[in-house]
């Protein structure tokens, strides 16, 4: 009780701690674990491009819808996997609301030619004008 008395008389306080080193492991494990996980967020699913020189597609707020077909032949709207059928309803209520909505379609370098067309087809037959073959620069 005197030492209380005398801290108090001199005008000091008693000092709290926190131990922060738990706080600093949680963030450096959550920065870790963004860093890991945003490259693949980004890129969806994950193909192998052929490689080209093309230019950019100008788009209004860069919100392309992407169809990419993998090297299994599985086509994905947005990165939501769908069939041919789906894909073709889907991109007509697209045009609908807005005729110029851009499309980029994503072929793996291992499919046929044929697989890729049928999805362009698709693309054309729902009157969708913005559209274009996305490849790695050379």
């Amino acid at each position: 009780m005197a030492l209380r008395r005398r801290r108090r008389q001199h005008g000091e306080r008693p000092k709290a701690a926190i131990d922060m080193t738990s706080l600093i492991d949680l963030t450096f494990l959550l920065l870790v674990t963004f860093i890991v996980t945003l490259p693949a967020l980004e890129q969806g699913i994950s193909i192998l491009l052929p490689r080209a020189k093309t230019d950019e597609l100008p788009t209004k707020n860069n919100d392309a819808n992407t169809v990419t077909i993998d090297r299994n032949g599985l086509i994905y709207l947005n990165n939501k996997p769908t069939t041919l059928d789906d894909l073709r309803q889907t991109l007509k209520e697209m045009a609908r609301e807005d005729p110029d909505v851009p499309v980029l379609v994503r072929g793996d370098v291992a499919l046929p030619y044929g697989d890729v067309m049928e999805v362009v087809k698709v693309v054309y037959e729902c009157k969708i004008h913005r559209m274009a073959l996305v490849t790695v620069e050379q």
